[in-house]
């Protein structure tokens, strides 16, 4: 059995960890209600803006443009949205294994990697790092998804890649966040049924409405996906601190139980001595 000293320092030392985890815990809740604000918010611009591709996709035929068609190279762009810390449990782990274990496993890619615990482990398997945008990943604007936005279509329109792609954390509640890769481009048309729909006039070229759109529409993705992955990180760490604080305290509890028997078992001892030398004095 351990000495009472070792057992009472062990104690002393999970006690700190588990004010520490506390305390993070209570962090992340605060960042998890400010990030889930944002993507809430976030969401009806997103999906207003999907939608208006969607329909003018819908009610056009026969434009020819890379933006729909995909580019000629083979290689294939990926952002990739993890966090710069760890302590969340398996948020990192999963968006790494979109990439390594996920559709795109083999295949010649450009990571544009927001995160260093994604891009960190990216480079352990071999990927090739083409932009590391780990300073937005804390709290991300529109303009920095904006900025990554034209770095990563300005590879597509010098033919560098013939796709886009982005990975991130769908933030579907507090318990659960689903790892997801999506691509951005070649923008993909739904199947639906469309006979009922008129054909769109544009005042000006189609193909001039789309140069326009078309980035905008794929910025305001990224920046879904940033709040959507911040949202996640914040919910998975709050869990991953709350369920460490809950073992720490189990902890506790068993070596407090400990520490007493120890205590019982010095007094008993201490008093079995005294009784034997007092008999052998008499």
């Amino acid at each position: 059995m351990a000495s009472m000293r070792d057992i009472k320092r062990r104690r002393s030392s999970i006690e700190s960890t588990g004010q520490i985890t506390k305390a993070m815990k209570l962090v992340s809740t605060v960042k998890l209600q400010k990030a889930r604000v944002k993507a809430e918010q976030n969401a009806p611009y997103a999906d207003s803006m999907y939608r208006t591709v969607q329909s003018i996709l819908e009610r056009t035929c026969g434009i020819r443009h890379p933006y729909l068609q995909g580019g000629d190279s083979g290689r294939k762009a990926v952002i990739v949205i993890s966090s710069n810390r760890g302590l969340a449990g398996g948020y990192n782990s999963n968006v790494v294994k979109l990439i390594t274990q996920g559709e795109l496993a083999g295949q010649d890619l450009d990571i544009y990697a927001v995160g260093k615990k994604g891009r960190e482990g990216l480079q352990r398997a071999g990927y090739r790092i083409r932009l590391d945008s780990s300073d937005i990943s804390e709290e991300p604007a529109y303009a920095d998804a904006a900025a990554l936005s034209r770095e990563v279509l300005s590879s597509f329109t010098r033919g560098e890649v013939g796709e886009i792609w982005l990975a991130y954390t769908f933030f579907k509640n507090t318990i659960v966040h689903e790892p997801r890769l999506i691509r951005l481009l070649p923008v993909e048309k739904e199947e639906e049924e469309i006979s009922d729909r008129l054909p769109m006039n544009f005042d000006a070229e189609e193909e001039s409405i789309l140069e326009m759109l078309i980035p905008t529409y794929v910025t305001s993705l990224i920046y879904g996906g940033l709040l959507e992955s911040s949202a996640s990180e914040n919910g998975a760490r709050m869990q991953a601190m709350d369920s460490a604080t809950d073992n720490a305290e189990e902890m506790i509890e068993d070596l407090t139980l400990l520490y007493n028997r120890a205590r019982q078992s010095s007094i008993t001892q201490e008093l079995t001595e005294i009784i034997a030398g007092a008999q052998a004095i008499s």
